[in-house]
């Protein structure tokens, strides 16, 4: 812990740290020491790329900027739909555009902190990995019976659900959690009779649920008996080079006892409000830990093993890795991206997209949904070399 704290204090500081195994490609020093190249440095055409940012511009989302009214709006039909997490204002279509790491375009408010919705879950999925790099999950295949005894998984609905089937969205599991049942996310049916729909076998049905995911949240915080975001902080945001403008929340009756102190259970999203609120920049961090590996500047802050289960396509919807690394498995999603490419999402839309074939990393925050595949091959149009 004291070597780590003193490699932070050494990379805040601006000085290169190397390890034994030295790399030649660039990463960002912390906050602002970010370095910027020209499209032609980067291998890109300066006027295509410039017409991919203003139509990244002129197709900005038409959700309201109130995005408390956006989530109203959107699960109007859902029963239990009260917001129980803080919300705030969007800003303008925001984006960040990495080639090797190097900004080579910016549009809107970058430094702007947002809700960013469903990307948590990415961001939920990284504290998994750093529990399972840790020896605290020692096989996600486990059943989280045999960690958490706290009554969520005691039915026998619940008991064999492993940890790998939280984070793929196939655990099926079933009860209440923060005031909302979990067949009230997305209900299925004809209205009133939500409750009576028949629940599968832990495993073989997919089925995208925040309330699950939150009970992914609640069974880390568990385990790691430390608040999530200190975590993620110390983990993952702070080696990276991150601002600390981003935050974590969970909802005004998420708060459990730890080891005696009050601790708030964070949420997966912004379904019901709460989520993480993060800028264009720290998300673009993210995405080139991601692009790398989980490597950052020779420091492996999350395992190739973890980055693998993450992108392994889960047989039941193989678009879908581990919580919200979405898979452009046969190009479903980008058809002019390559297969490869993968992305992190949340309502908005707002995304991180991973384009490892052409090393590069687009964050786009609070664009039209229907223009993210053109968008995506107006910037593939721009690369020029390798």
């Amino acid at each position: 812990m004291v070597y780590r704290k003193i490699v932070i204090l050494l990379y805040c500081l601006g000085v290169q740290w190397v390890a034994a195994q030295e790399t030649d490609l660039y990463f960002p020093g912390y906050g602002e020491q970010w370095q910027q190249q020209s499209p032609e440095e980067a291998g890109m055409d300066p006027a295509l790329l410039q017409e991919a940012v203003h139509f990244a511009e002129d197709s900005e989302s038409r959700i309201p900027v109130d995005l408390e009214k956006f989530i109203a709006e959107t699960f109007a039909g859902e029963p239990y739909n009260n917001i129980i997490g803080p919300t705030k204002e969007r800003g303008p279509a925001t984006g960040v555009i990495l080639r090797h790491g190097y900004k080579v375009a910016e549009w809107g408010e970058p430094n702007r902190v947002d809700m960013t919705f469903s990307v948590t879950k990415s961001f939920l999925s990284a504290v998994a990995g750093i529990a399972f790099d840790h020896g605290l999950i020692r096989d996600v295949h486990d059943p989280v019976s045999e960690y958490v005894q706290d009554g969520g998984f005691d039915s026998p609905q619940n008991d064999g659900i492993t940890w790998h089937q939280l984070l793929n969205m196939t655990s099926e599991w079933e009860g209440t959690l923060w005031g909302k049942p979990d067949w009230a996310d997305r209900p299925v049916g004809e209205r009133g009779e939500y409750h009576k729909r028949e629940l599968q076998e832990p495993g073989t049905h997919w089925k995208y649920n925040d309330v699950r995911v939150n009970r992914l949240a609640l069974s880390l915080l568990r385990v790691i008996r430390e608040p999530l975001p200190k975590v993620l902080r110390e983990y993952v945001m702070e080696p990276i080079g991150a601002s600390r403008t981003w935050e974590w929340h969970g909802y005004e009756n998420s708060w459990v006892k730890v080891d005696g102190v009050n601790v708030q259970s964070v949420s997966g999203g912004g379904h019901w409000g709460g989520g993480m609120v993060i800028n264009a920049y720290d998300m673009a961090r993210f995405g080139l830990l991601c692009l790398r590996n989980g490597n950052w500047n020779g420091e492996q802050i999350l395992s190739e093993e973890w980055i693998e289960k993450s992108m392994t396509p889960t047989g039941l919807q193989p678009t879908y890795g581990y919580m919200n690394w979405f898979l452009n498995t046969g190009r479903e999603l980008l058809p002019g991206a390559p297969p490869s490419s993968y992305f992190h999402a949340g309502a908005g839309d707002n995304l991180i997209i991973v384009i490892p074939d052409y090393d590069l990393v687009i964050v786009v925050r609070w664009l039209e949904r229907a223009n993210r595949d053109e968008f995506v091959g107006k910037v593939l149009q721009a690369i020029t070399s390798n």
